[in-house]
């Protein structure tokens, strides 16, 4: 199985555009209904994009832009290229504003459905995945995300409102969108300088200033669960960059990059978020199982799993409590100021292990997408937490909440 999951990464990493991001999107999403094998294989995908000659970029953005394309100086070199476009550093000569272009390759966005169609019979071909209701499911979703994600408009004002959402937070920095040099294809904001989230300078700096990074970046999490109703799903580090102060008056500040990945909620599935999250903070296993209803999923379940998967949240969530509430936290890894050290925690480890044992799992096994892209988001602040070895209040960010 794993030579023909090498084999069919490998064709499908021949190819450019958007069956390459559907397998990216697969490996992502895809490891509670695809063999292990092939997600393994998948993860390979994102080390195969090879960036688009400049000639053919900048035919694309002369029909997109046509004579504003003369106002730009645009470096032919990109600044990141993924499966369904570019990005490009320009800028305007009449006042030297440093911008990025984000260029869609040409027919991407006319191609997604048939190539959607193409990487499903690929997957039925080599018979290595049960065609399921809930594959079929997932299969949809993939198909709705990669619509969204060739959305520059969307996009654009999903940017603008977390803008004007955050203008005002000194910890924060979103990119100002540049309308006149927009288009269906092009999407043009401000440039804004940083360094990566993995970036070995990060753990050079105090510890203090880590902690604080590392609550500003579960921050949002929380207040699109609690405030927003809308979530960023996608949890690559790419998405973020820090711009970092001077340890004294200039605060370090989290670039938030990328919104084409956004989900908005419904109401019910946020009532239920919410009071998972309030019984993980008072480490209360009965409200844990009280929150598991009012979902088709949960409520479709017998309410003899519920204990068994109530402390697999109570786990995920041991970060929100304390030990005054939480006897099982482990020894050392919260300080006398409720401070998570989110290294030490091996959380991420302990939950798996923790899931994989527990009789939920097979009731879990394809949880519902929307939990999925919750979780996702809160695994990747985790892991923000975790790269840059931050010790964090995460009580105290929700209180105001509870």
């Amino acid at each position: 199985m794993k030579e023909q999951a090498d084999y069919l990464v490998a064709e499908i990493g021949k190819l450019k555009g958007s069956i390459v991001k559907i397998g990216q999107m697969m490996a992502l999403y895809g490891e509670h209904f695809l063999p292990e094998e092939i997600t393994q294989a998948l993860n390979t995908l994102n080390n195969q994009t090879v960036a688009l000659a400049w000639p053919a970029i900048h035919e694309q953005l002369r029909n997109q832009l046509g004579s504003k394309l003369d106002d730009l100086t645009i470096d032919h070199e990109p600044l990141g290229t993924a499966s369904l476009a570019q990005v490009h550093r320009a800028t305007r000569k009449s006042d030297g504003l440093e911008l990025v272009l984000k260029v869609q390759y040409p027919g991407v966005a006319s191609a997604i459905d048939s190539d959607m169609s193409l990487f499903k019979n690929m997957l039925k071909l080599t018979r290595m995945v049960p065609q399921t209701r809930e594959f079929d499911q997932w299969f949809d979703e993939v198909r709705e995300m990669m619509h969204r994600e060739v959305n520059y408009k969307i996009e654009a004002e999903t940017t603008r409102r977390f803008r004007a959402r955050l203008k005002d937070d000194p910890r924060y920095v979103v990119p100002q969108i540049i309308d006149q040099y927009c288009t269906d294809q092009v999407l043009c904001m401000t440039f804004e300088r940083g360094v990566p989230i993995n970036s070995p300078v990060m753990l050079s700096l105090p510890q203090e200033r880590r902690n604080k990074l590392g609550e500003a970046s579960l921050e949002i999490a929380v207040r699109e669960v609690f405030e927003w109703g809308e979530m960023q799903t996608d949890p690559n580090f790419g998405n973020y960059l820090v711009r970092l102060g001077d340890g004294a008056q200039i605060e370090d500040k989290i670039i938030l990059l990328d919104f084409g990945a956004i989900r908005q909620f419904d109401d019910q599935l946020l009532k239920v978020a919410r009071n998972l999250i309030t019984a993980g903070y008072h480490h209360d296993a009965q409200a844990m199982v009280n929150a598991m209803t009012g979902y088709e999923f949960f409520d479709a379940m017998p309410l003899s799993i519920k204990p068994d998967m109530a402390k697999v949240f109570l786990l995920a969530t041991e970060a929100f409590s304390t030990y005054s509430n939480n006897p099982d936290l482990p020894t050392g890894i919260m300080d006398e100021q409720q401070r998570y050290d989110w290294k030490q925690s091996h959380l991420h480890s302990r939950v798996m292990q923790r899931a994989s044992k527990s009789m939920a799992s097979r009731y879990f096994s394809v949880p519902p997408k929307e939990f999925m892209f919750i979780s996702r988001k809160f695994i990747g602040a985790y892991t923000f937490m975790t790269v840059i070895e931050a010790k964090t209040n995460v009580r105290k960010m929700i209180q105001s909440y509870i």
